[in-house]
């Protein structure tokens, strides 16, 4: 780990003002991500600002019906919150199926959004990486891959976003919201991360002085059932090779609202577009439910080690589906 200049900020201002001041300084909240990048030396930056005393804790409810997230609120309090778990249980069951509770206790909801990827390579100062060191190539492509994308990856890198919890926001239709010295900004979660193309270690599309300051949801569909499921190597503390967000109400027989987002399988939250269109009005059958599937998964790119991953996630999709389908006609 390098040397660098540690700054607690006492307000959002003066956060905004430092980073504004210091190229290539971080924020640091739970430190659940950056210290072992800093560790790694992956991060090298001349200041550490410290955002933990910013009045960013809060849960509130919104006149819509929808919520605000502070973006420091803890992952576990985040989890157990009542309006969460009445409101939004996907986003509950998300955030409980990653990490640990040691680590969900000390992460936050910001920073949980701009986690880095976990592939091995990118941890591997040995290997080539264009997401770590630009230009250097991309061992994953001929490498060790069964963890790695499927959707949106390119020639350049083949690495999956790691969050749980954001493809629970992305199916939710999350808005982020930010502050720089700029003022405000809102920016749909589906657009914060950007897919690798040629460059790679841009990641997101927040400029180097923003602060993301909370989180919104809206309302939920009213009458729709939601659900998060994961696939994984182990019961715990382990990434997703594939998993499922989504919301579904049926209207006599038929889709009438349906949110997909999935993980595991692109280098960022993916929302399911694809099979949201071709869901939207067809029958509520396992019929419906393979082909949207299979619609999405068209353009899947896969290579030797995770071809397995386009099966899988169809599979995935097609039984959360199916799931939710019975919990909607029980209830």
């Amino acid at each position: 780990m390098r040397p660098f200049t540690y700054l607690r900020a006492p307000d959002v201002a003066t956060a905004v003002r430092a980073i504004s001041a210091e190229p290539g300084a971080k924020f640091i909240g739970g430190g659940t991500n950056l210290v072992d990048l800093l560790r790694e030396d992956i991060e090298q930056p001349g200041t550490v600002i410290d955002i933990t005393g910013l009045p960013l804790t809060g849960v509130e409810e919104l006149p819509d019906g929808g919520i605000r997230i502070g973006a420091l609120v803890r992952n576990s309090h985040l989890a157990a919150h009542r309006l969460v778990t009445t409101r939004y249980p996907m986003l509950s069951q998300a955030i409980l199926s990653g990490a640990s509770p040691q680590l969900r206790n000390m992460a936050t909801t910001g920073g949980n959004l701009l986690q880095r990827t976990r592939c091995l390579y990118f941890y591997d100062g040995a290997a080539a990486c264009n997401k770590r060191e630009p230009g250097s190539g991309c061992d994953a492509i001929g490498g060790f891959n069964r963890q790695h994308g499927v959707l949106g990856v390119s020639d350049d890198c083949l690495a999956t976003h790691p969050s749980d919890m954001c493809v629970a926001l992305a199916a939710l239709d999350a808005t982020v919201e930010t502050r720089s010295e700029h003022g405000v900004r809102r920016i749909p979660l589906v657009d914060l991360h950007r897919l690798p193309g040629t460059t790679p270690h841009r990641e997101t599309v927040l400029a180097a002085d923003e602060l993301i300051t909370a989180i919104e949801l809206p309302p939920p569909p009213s009458g729709a059932v939601s659900r998060y499921r994961k696939v994984r190597d182990r019961a715990s503390y382990a990434f997703a090779l594939v998993s499922v967000a989504a919301v579904l109400k049926v209207r006599d027989g038929s889709v009438s609202t349906v949110r997909l987002a999935l993980g595991g399988v692109a280098p960022k939250p993916w929302r399911a577009y694809a099979a949201e269109r071709a869901l939207l009005a067809a029958p509520a059958t396992e019929e419906s439910f393979t082909r949207a599937a299979e619609a999405e998964l068209t353009a899947a790119t896969a290579r030797p080690g995770n071809a397995f991953k386009i099966e899988l996630a169809r599979r995935t999709i097609v039984a959360t589906l199916r799931d939710l389908l019975a919990e909607g006609s029980a209830a």
